[in-house]
């Protein structure tokens, strides 16, 4: 939703109908997650993809039917077998993809999820993908709120706590329960769309590599923050890709900032009076990825000024330094790569290592 929210709503802008199509299962090596989006319209457009375009055609054609029909599908796509040409996947996963009309008195609540998508504030759209009560009904849940029905006042509370839990994760799932939310029960199949504002990437250090990793981190989703005490080096100039520029000593602003499980710290700083003080804070802080810029030589006396500092060992071993993987980068382009990789293989479990190097191990942990 996050890479389809200004087309869907050019289109509600325009009253043009559309279908929206969702992963809400995946089973082996699916090649997109639960949540995938895709959208087309009545005019033919399309925005988003859900497999990466092993399945997007047959989607397409069954989206078109769902506009003309007004009546949500839920399909599921398996093995392609390539004799009989049959629509599938070619990595041996399974997807189950929910489709449904949007637009005009379809999906009514859609713009306040989109208005919450932009403003990067957690919502989650509830949607009953099978069983009754009817597909059509969406239930629209916030941290602190919820607006909209699956048409049973116990079977929206029920879903309203469990929505809660997901989103808190970042996650998207479906959730079984009765028509009246029985817990025990699993007549009802509720799709839980999350969307979690995105993570934070703190850079520290306004030079030639933090540019390249505000780059790449913006375009992997990060809300990204470059922070620096010289002015003169912390400017929109040279970090257009930032979300966001603080001119402070880093420390001092990571001490005044949120850190959360999802937030990603980088210090590209390699200077003493900036990083230990800023990594003695960091390494108290519950962010997932803590990495530091420098040389070996540089690493070991960073670890001694740190442990002089009072830093003990379990905390100096999620130190991420030097930062990066082993991919013999050179240039700060190359370099931020290197950081982004390391980062991206500790979220999903990747071993960082060729991929002809890990059979039989799946390519999707």
């Amino acid at each position: 939703m996050w890479d389809i929210a200004n087309g869907i709503a050019s289109w509600q802008a325009a009253d043009t109908p559309f279908a929206l199509a969702t992963v809400v299962g995946t089973w082996k090596s699916a090649p997109r997650r639960p949540g995938a989006s895709m959208a087309v319209s009545a005019e033919g457009d399309v925005v988003g993809s859900v497999s990466g375009g092993c399945v997007e055609g047959a989607v397409y054609e069954l989206a078109k039917e769902v506009i003309e029909t007004g009546t949500p599908a839920l399909t599921t796509y398996g093995i392609s077998d390539d004799d009989a040409f049959e629509v599938g996947l070619t990595c041996g996963g399974i997807i189950d993809i929910f489709v449904r009309p949007a637009g005009g008195t379809h999906h009514p609540h859609l713009p306040q999820v989109l208005d919450a998508v932009r403003a990067s504030r957690p919502v989650a759209v509830a949607s009953v993908i099978s069983g009754e009560p009817p597909r059509e009904r969406d239930l629209v849940v916030t941290p602190d709120g919820m607006a909209g029905t699956l048409g049973e006042g116990r079977l929206d509370t029920a879903v309203a706590e469990r929505a809660r839990g997901l989103l808190a994760r970042g996650e998207s799932a479906v959730v079984r329960m009765g028509p009246h939310g029985e817990q025990l029960d699993e007549d009802v199949s509720v799709f839980v769309h999350s969307f979690a504002p995105p993570p934070r990437l703190l850079v520290f250090g306004a030079i030639d590599f933090a540019g390249a990793v505000a780059r790449i981190g913006k375009f992997l989703g990060y809300h990204v923050t470059v922070c620096d005490a010289r002015p003169v080096f912390a400017t929109h100039k040279r970090f257009p890709d930032a979300d966001e520029l603080v001119v402070s000593w880093p420390h001092t602003y990571l001490e005044s900032t949120t850190v959360d499980e999802s937030t990603v710290i980088c210090v590209l700083t390699h200077d003493p009076k900036f990083d230990v003080p800023l990594l003695e804070l960091a390494l108290r802080t519950p962010a997932c990825y803590i990495g530091a810029m420098g040389s070996r030589r540089t690493h070991e006396d960073r670890l001694a000024r740190l442990r002089e500092a009072g830093v003990d060992e379990s905390a100096l071993r999620r130190l991420a330094s030097p930062i990066g993987l082993d991919l013999g980068a050179r240039t700060p382009e190359e370099t931020a790569v290197a950081i982004m990789a390391e980062i991206i293989a500790l979220q999903w479990g990747g071993t960082g290592r060729r991929l002809t190097e890990t059979t039989p191990q799946p390519i999707h942990h």
